[in-house]
């Protein structure tokens, strides 16, 4: 990253902080995740990301925290959504959107909320709404996709728009949908323990993208878990699996081959989606590059 770059993040950062000195904002809204650690390996959240302009979210849903969210206000988009993955004990529950409160009004209720008609102006100014995917062309895509949520309250709190970027039909369903179930099969066979997932958004290099003028279009999706113990007997194929595996989704048909090869051979209705698995360490290189962030997702690489 150049000085240029850092002293910005530094700066903005700053800024960022000042309200919380202030005592302005309570409960779930804060300048840190403090509440809700124990969604992150090692109770350590992801180093290296420039604060200016993100605030973190411990998601709160009928009086527990669920998972936790690195938000961008003026993109109304998160960055990443971190979480404990848990096998879902029943079906996907019926989709009641949510938005964040706090993110309005800082002396709101810390519990997310469902939208209201109409919707109140400070919540628009402040967040994504559900208006904004109307007639757009891209699906709600889920960075914690609810059927990695064990409880039917857990994954009601999924639904809430701070936990969603702008992901194409072919992506949301096609490609990335079978990276989320086959996490979530290593899961159940490999790892003895917690699994702990961080998914995100790549938004593009250049030129920013945007639906409504308002929330952000990422030009890729990426992944990543950390599954620090898992079976002894591992299969040779599956030994480098874990701890840590990571991937990357292309959610634009159009982009370079750089980061994620297409396959040609798809067929036409999900080609330019693919998804490309990857170790830690080199989505860790991707995401410096393109971000200009020197970010480590898990501490001590989960080991």
């Amino acid at each position: 990253m150049s000085q240029k770059k850092m002293l910005r993040c530094s700066t903005g950062a700053l800024l960022l902080l000042l309200p919380w000195f202030g005592g302005l904002v309570l409960g779930e809204i804060s300048n840190d995740f403090s509440q809700c650690l124990d969604f992150f390996y090692n109770r350590t959240p992801p180093k290296g990301v420039c604060a200016a302009g993100y605030q973190p979210i411990c998601q709160r849903h009928k009086n527990q925290y669920r998972f936790a969210s690195l938000y961008h206000r003026q993109r109304r988009s998160p960055l990443y959504s971190a979480y404990v993955l848990g096998p879902a004990d029943g079906k996907r529950p019926k989709s009641t959107w949510m938005f964040e409160p706090q993110l309005a009004f800082s002396r709101a209720s810390s519990e997310m909320q469902p939208f209201h008609t109409p919707v109140d102006q400070n919540v628009i100014e402040s967040q994504a709404v559900f208006e904004d995917y109307r007639n757009s062309n891209f699906t709600k895509g889920h960075l914690n996709p609810s059927m990695h949520q064990k409880t039917k309250e857990d994954r009601e709190a999924t639904f809430t728009l701070t936990n969603v970027v702008p992901q194409r039909a072919a992506s949301n369903s096609g490609k990335w949908n079978v990276l989320e179930n086959e996490v979530l099969r290593k899961f159940k066979a490999f790892c003895n323990g917690s699994m702990h997932v961080i998914t995100g958004a790549m938004p593009y290099e250049s030129e920013a993208r945007s639906i409504n003028n308002r929330v952000s279009v990422p030009e890729y999706m990426w992944s990543a878990y950390c599954c620090p113990s898992y079976r002894s007997d591992l299969p040779e194929s599956v030994e480098p699996l874990f701890p840590t595996y990571a991937a990357v989704g292309r959610n634009d048909r159009n982009s370079g081959e750089e980061i994620v090869p297409v396959d040609v051979k798809a067929r036409a209705s999900v080609r330019g989606y693919d998804v490309r698995r990857m170790s830690l360490e080199t989505l860790e290189g991707i995401l410096r590059q393109r971000l200009a962030m020197t970010i480590t997702l898990f501490h001590g690489q989960c080991q």
